[in-house]
């Protein structure tokens, strides 16, 4: 794939996307984690390419919503969607979902969100949830008892880039391997020159070593699954709490893990430890047995009859005199028992095996003296067998760790973005549970579906109610409404207008998204684009008012069959220009197959300045009740709506018998 094809993705973000295993398929599939594992990429702009990408897929030019207000709808239909998430991915990947045209993305996303709406949100789900994350790669990982060795300098170079955790050396011959051998507890020998050269120490010839990263440097999966544990098992426990079929064997998974601590390093294995013990103690361990059989010593000297009192002797001893003819002559058992006791305690107490209580015996020497001392130098030997044994152990069981787990990379991978996907779906459930959602149906010029409206197009919203209103949603009034054609929407103040221009707005963004809809039923053609324009704040000066005559005059240019909300555009200027311009702009409209809703108070005035028969519908308001509006939410067809100064002089007229009120009610 051409990366630079993605709109939005430049020469720099295309190398980090072709240096990610498996980027057509995340592109494809919308996986926002995986993308997020190129280098340099972020959640955020990992959804940014993958929606560039799937607008490319499905050629979408990302123009359906044509106005600042359609936007804000949509950016509220994602806020509800991301107040139901759990994770931070899911909350970025639901940014990959947006309203268009394009036929086969509302399908494909349909039939995902027709899954999605089946799952359950247990409570218990989603509280597994809250411990998964996408994985994260594993860095600054350095490798200090182990190197590489190559006598060619291309392969020196090849090796630096490919195993930037080694050391890599240059060497001539099987000497220069030796000595390599004498610093490092294993050398990898590149070179096939090699094979079959008698080196003393761990000296592995392994020209092949670049085609199995994870074998020679197995630190590289024991970082990862390291790093990633915790998400790792959360991803495991969602998949046993909601029952999803896991893509490894779980009891072999955690296993795995219970074997790697959080470092990286190995852990359950009693060699290792007893090894690892050894090298710590050593020092510690060589000055207490020094100690005891000093202790020893003393105590036999102070017990021992010899030819001078044993408290002179010790005397002597303290003003340095040479003791070890005495002592040879004298004590030569003890001294003996002495050494032999220090040397059981150094054995015993670093637990060390009979290959190595044989350096640890000449740690303390047979020589006669006093105090009893240890040999530095062999115990640095001693020390220098420990940390070998420890550091070639270490290595054989990451090896073997890592290639457990090597095998497990991909289920692993593959569990934690089901995981994770398993938040976006049950992000839409929740969300069509909360609003009591149905999914809408498309009718294409009408042919599909007995009506969207009367006259077979337009839209059909049947119980909506929009979660967007500033009321708790069980409160929310059901609405009734159907539009085909240019329309003309009546009403009183306050009466609803807006929040229907509200509903159906929310109601076309979803549909489009592929989502379901709040309402019991939603019929509607499939729209080119939509074009919702908000009420304006007060009458415009005259050059916001010939740029907003511009925007209109571009709207009837442009795209058929679109769906075009506008809220009281007689606002931006005099009433009687506005009903000219709005009667005008609904002529221009209704030449194309465009469905328009205008909430106007000015129906009466538009309709008898239009040159073609505007449809009027209203949103009715049936009486007052202690000063408050009585309303029927659902706008009644072809009805011009009373205005709430009529229904205050009715009332009026009816509590008065002068006839004031009466005069008044028929000037309406």
């Amino acid at each position: 794939m051409e990366f630079e094809s993605i709109p939005g993705v430049g020469e720099k973000t295309a190398k980090s996307l072709s240096k990610l295993d498996g980027a057509e398929r995340a592109l494809a599939a919308g996986d926002v984690a995986t993308l997020a594992r190129a280098p340099g990429l972020t959640e955020g702009r990992a959804a940014a390419i993958a929606r560039g990408a799937i607008r490319r897929r499905h050629d979408d030019d990302g123009g359906f919503l044509a106005t600042d207000r359609a936007r804000e709808v949509y950016r509220d239909v994602l806020a509800l969607l991301r107040d139901r998430t759990v994770t931070t991915y899911a909350a970025k990947r639901l940014e990959t979902f947006f309203p268009t045209a394009s036929a086969s993305r509302i399908e494909e996303v349909r039939e995902f969100a027709e899954t999605a709406v089946e799952r359950d949100p247990d409570a218990d789900v989603l509280a597994a949830l809250d411990g998964v994350e996408p994985l994260e790669s594993a860095s600054g990982i350095r490798v200090r008892e182990r190197c590489l060795a190559t006598a060619d300098a291309e392969r020196y170079a090849a090796a630096k880039d490919a195993f930037p955790e080694l050391s890599v050396e240059v060497v001539e011959d099987a000497r220069g391997l030796s000595e390599l051998a004498r610093s490092y507890a294993t050398v990898v020998a590149l070179d096939e020159a090699f094979a079959g050269v008698d080196v003393e120490g761990d000296v592995r010839v392994r020209p092949d070593a670049a085609e199995h990263p994870d074998e020679i440097v197995p630190e590289r999966v024991l970082a990862f699954f390291a790093q990633n544990r915790a998400r790792i098992h959360a991803a495991a426990d969602v998949h046993e709490v909601a029952s999803l079929d896991a893509p490894c064997d779980l009891d072999s998974l955690r296993d795995a893990l219970s074997r790697l601590d959080d470092d990286g390093t190995i852990v359950g294995d009693d060699e290792l430890d007893r090894l690892v013990n050894a090298v710590d103690d050593a020092d510690a361990a060589a000055s207490t047995a020094e100690s005891v059989a000093n202790d020893h010593l003393r105590d036999a000297i102070r017990e021992r009859d010899v030819t001078i009192e044993g408290t002179d002797f010790l005397s002597l001893v303290e003003q340095g005199a040479r003791v070890d003819s005495l002592l040879s002559r004298e004590l030569e058992d003890q001294y003996a028992d002495a050494v032999a006791t220090a040397r059981d305690h150094l054995v015993e107490s670093l637990s060390l095996r009979p290959e190595e209580a044989d350096i640890a015996t000449r740690v303390f020497t047979d020589d006669p003296s006093f105090p009893v001392g240890y040999d530095e130098e062999m115990l640095a030997r001693l020390r220098t067998e420990l940390k070998t044994g420890r550091d070639r152990r270490a290595v054989r069981l990451k090896r073997e760790l890592a290639a457990d787990l090597s095998d497990l990379r991909d289920p692993v991978n593959e569990m934690v973005t089901d995981a994770l996907e398993l938040d976006v779906e049950l992000a839409v459930s929740r969300f069509a549970r909360d609003f009591d959602c149905a999914f809408p149906a498309f009718v294409a010029d009408g042919s599909d579906a007995e009506s969207a409206d009367d006259d077979g197009d337009g839209f059909r919203i049947d119980g909506g109610r929009s979660p967007l209103l500033d009321v708790p949603f069980d409160a929310v009034d059901p609405v009734d409404y159907g539009v085909s054609g240019v329309t003309l929407l009546s009403g009183v103040n306050s009466g609803g207008k807006t929040s229907t221009l509200d509903l159906v707005a929310l109601v076309v963004v979803l549909a489009h998204m592929g989502l379901p809809v709040p309402a019991e039923r939603v019929e509607l053609e499939r729209f080119s684009e939509l074009h919702y324009y908000a009420k304006s704040q007060g009458t415009l000066d005259a050059g916001a008012f010939e740029s907003t005559l511009r925007d209109f005059r571009e709207l009837v240019d442009g795209e058929t069959n679109r769906l075009v909300l506008v809220d009281e555009l007689e606002s931006i200027t005099e009433p009687g220009a506005s009903a000219k311009i709005i009667a005008g702009i609904l002529e221009a409209l209704d030449d194309q197959a465009t469905t328009a809703v205008f909430v106007s108070h000015l129906a009466d005035e538009i309709r008898e300045a239009a040159t073609f028969g505007v449809a009027v519908d209203g949103i009715e308001a049936v009486g007052l009740a202690d000063g408050e509006l009585v309303v029927n939410r659902s706008p009644v067809k072809d009805h011009l709506a009373r205005s709430t100064p009529e229904l205050i002089v009715e009332k009026l007229a009816g509590e008065d018998a002068s006839g004031f009120y009466d005069r008044l009610l028929e000037k309406f």
